[in-house]
């Protein structure tokens, strides 16, 4: 496909509204610069001087950028042709922009800028996958009604891994497995035995025994890393997260409530992600999962990329690619098609393009809740427990997330994790067990759950 031609029927620049200037937001702003047919004017963030500073390290004239501190300045300052930087979306709302980008990743504060942003009549472009996992398919629905778009954003693996998978699809090929490799590496030197992920690190660890694959027995080597590296988490609830939006959008299934979530070297994750019968570790096809991507220093990394796992029905077929380099399980059974990587805001005007441009959502036609992320204590939690969210990856303290099938919110229904997030224990809850919303104080009245009760009105006809 030609992207000049694909996107040529804009008439004008898409103007963007960015709400949240961290990681994701400033990579967008920075690229934002770049695209011609993209603008990027109006910054969002908890200060409006915050703000500002995202926009001056996008590379923005510090004379042209506007601290407003009302609607009025901001509409000055839009007519005059300059920067806005603000602390409230609902300062700038009214201003005549498309689509509003929210990458807060605070669940609570991005309900509010998406009813504001659907109640304006913008699009919608939701990078908060905490937002997304527990009322994403109810939003789409609503801003439909509009006549609007909320969608998932490319440089995220969500939407990236949906559209992979559904490529794969459209193929014509059988799924095995999609997935995503974790967002780190694990980062192995067999001559020193170091080890290093994400800032952590240890010595003398056991790897070299287990570095191959070869003709051993999946479940046998998998089990020696994972003890190899106990020290190192090996569940990530971004990653549940994330998979579970791919899994509302595809039907795709996760193959246990946590995941699988191996150590695995590239060259293994066919092999790996193969059924039982083929030698793999899945109990069934169309499976989802991530793998933690074994590495040493000088070798390339999955980059956090996204891949499936196809059959290789065409062995002849498949037998040249191998010889191209491509990636085939052990049995030739299947093979793995992937994209190692995920460019963050730098690749997100596609997704904002697509919404504005041609009325099109990178979540599809069907995106409904057929999966929740859900809250399981990881110790015991006495009453009055705050589950406070936190650290880069938001997550909270003595708890984790599985699957569940999605059902509605009654008072017996396990708490989505998200909307568990900073809120209060009203009972001890003993770990191991999933925090119900009965076990939750006082989560009635924010916008999260507003929307998330219109979301099981919608999707199961319960009201409450």
């Amino acid at each position: 496909m030609n992207y000049h031609d694909f996107y040529a029927k804009a008439g004008r620049p898409v103007e963007t509204c960015v709400v949240g200037t961290g990681g994701f937001g400033q990579s967008f702003l920075a690229q934002a610069q770049r695209v011609t047919l993209m603008d990027a004017r109006i910054a969002v963030d908890l200060t409006a001087e915050s703000a500002a500073a995202g926009l001056k390290a996008a590379g923005i004239d510090p004379r042209r950028i506007h601290i407003c501190e009302s609607a009025r300045d901001a509409q000055a300052a839009w007519e005059r042709g300059g920067y806005i930087a603000t602390k409230d979306l609902a300062l700038v709302s009214d201003l005549p922009f498309d689509v509003v980008v929210e990458a807060t990743g605070q669940p609570q504060a991005a309900a509010r800028h998406a009813l504001l942003s659907v109640e304006s009549e913008k699009h919608l472009a939701l990078v908060t996958k905490e937002l997304d996992s527990v009322v994403g398919p109810g939003l789409k629905a609503l801003a439909a009604e509009r006549g609007r778009v909320v969608t998932t954003v490319d440089g995220d693996q969500p939407s990236l891994l949906i559209g992979l998978a559904t490529w794969a699809e459209v193929m014509g090929f059988h799924i095995v497995a999609a997935g995503k490799s974790s967002e780190y590496d694990f980062v192995f030197d067999p001559s020193s035995g170091h080890l290093a992920s994400n800032e952590r690190s240890a010595e003398n660890v056991d790897l070299n025994a287990h570095w191959t694959l070869g003709a051993r027995d999946v479940d046998e080597i998998l089990a020696a890393r994972h003890q190899a590296i106990a020290g190192f988490p090996q569940r990530a609830v971004p990653d549940l997260c994330e998979l579970m939006v791919v899994a509302n959008a595809t039907g795709l299934q996760p193959d246990r409530f946590d995941l699988h979530a191996p150590l695995a070297r590239i060259s293994e994750v066919p092999t790996i992600f193969s059924q039982r019968d083929d030698g793999g570790i899945l109990s069934g096809t169309r499976r989802l999962d991530v793998f933690h991507c074994l590495r040493k220093p000088d070798e390339v990394s999955f980059a956090g990329g996204v891949f499936v796992v196809v059959r290789c029905d065409d062995a002849k077929s498949w037998d040249m690619l191998a010889q191209k380099g491509h990636i085939v399980s052990r049995t030739g059974a299947n093979a793995m098609v992937f994209l190692p990587r995920h460019l963050l805001g730098l690749e997100a005007a596609t997704s904002i393009l697509d919404a504005a441009v041609h009325g099109m959502s990178g979540y599809g036609s069907d995106y409904q809740p057929r999966y929740d992320l859900i809250a399981v204590a990881t110790e015991n939690l006495p009453a009055g427990t705050a589950l406070a969210m936190g650290g880069h990856h938001h997550t909270i303290s003595g708890v984790t997330a599985e699957f569940r099938p999605a059902g509605p919110l009654g008072t017996s229904a396990p708490a989505p994790f998200y909307l568990a997030a900073d809120c209060r224990l009203a009972n001890s809850v003993s770990k191991g067990q999933e925090i119900r919303m009965s076990d939750l104080e006082h989560p009635e009245g924010s916008a999260l759950t507003r929307l998330r009760r219109e979301q099981d009105a919608r999707f199961f006809g319960h009201r409450s």
